[in-house]
């Protein structure tokens, strides 16, 4: 059996005295456990409580990057005010900051890329379509032995649309435009304040993080694969988002306690 990256790698440390740090979150399989389907998931009031520590205590350089509209991302972890990056990037709302991105609606390539993707999951008992605005996801939580026959049929649509392409991930398929990519936004933001002149850490389990792992590793920063997942661009490694939860938790303490001196 092969090692996984969180048998390979170390955990990621706590900052040094000063070291000023950018935090970047991916949401579904990182910061939260999956459920069966997206809308289910549940996000712990301590965890929103130390995500507010940790915004406080980096001015705001705090960001969740997810493959989630950011409108999602607000319901989630509503009430708290956090910098969201969503649609892979397509999407961009920064707490505090005049630099924010929407994505730009093609209502008929949506509408129909939207119509094929219900014909797969007609024909394929327990796979479910998510619509985002423009990025459409096939999920088989519920039917994971069908994820290599939904893959070929998600690639197969893919490539009647123009400008789109399939990123596999945790028994999902993401259909989005080629545009939408979590690196690009990640090293977007680190132009901007308040991310300039910090040290990135990403935390990230799936192939839909993995550029953006790779931009934060290029940059001198933390790049964190979670979970079973092997990961080339990866530093460090977590086993499951409850240990990241501990690991924020034990961050927020750790920056906490070296503003006090």
């Amino acid at each position: 059996m092969n090692a996984t990256t969180h048998e390979l790698l170390p955990g990621p440390p706590m900052p040094a005295p000063g070291e000023r740090w950018a935090l970047f979150l991916d949401v579904d399989g990182t910061l939260l456990d999956f459920a069966l389907r997206p809308e289910l998931v549940r996000v712990e009031w301590a965890l929103t409580g130390h995500l507010r520590e940790l915004q406080r205590a980096l001015d705001d350089a705090v960001v969740l990057v997810s493959g989630r509209e950011v409108a999602d991302l607000q319901r989630l972890f509503a009430p708290l005010q956090i910098s969201r990056v969503g649609l892979h990037g397509l999407e961009q709302h920064l707490v505090g900051s005049p630099y924010q991105r929407a994505w730009h609606e093609r209502p008929e390539q949506i509408a129909r890329l939207g119509a094929d993707a219900d014909a797969i999951a007609a024909r394929m008992p327990g796979v479910y379509v998510e619509r985002k605005g423009p990025c459409v996801a096939l999920h088989c939580r519920e039917a994971p032995s069908r994820m290599a026959e939904m893959s070929a049929a998600a690639q197969l649509l893919t490539e009647r649309v123009p400008g789109y392409v399939t990123l596999r991930g945790y028994e999902v398929c993401e259909i989005k435009p080629a545009q939408a990519d979590k690196g690009m936004a990640v090293a977007a933001l680190l132009e901007h304040e308040p991310f300039v002149a910090r040290r990135p850490v990403y935390l990230g389990d799936d192939h839909t993080d993995e550029s953006a792992l790779r931009v934060v590793r290029e940059r001198g920063g933390l790049a964190v694969a979670v979970g079973g997942r092997v990961s080339a661009a990866a530093t460090h490694a977590l086993p499951y988002p409850h240990a990241v939860r501990q690991w924020l938790a034990r961050l927020a303490q750790d920056l906490q306690a070296q503003g006090e001196h």
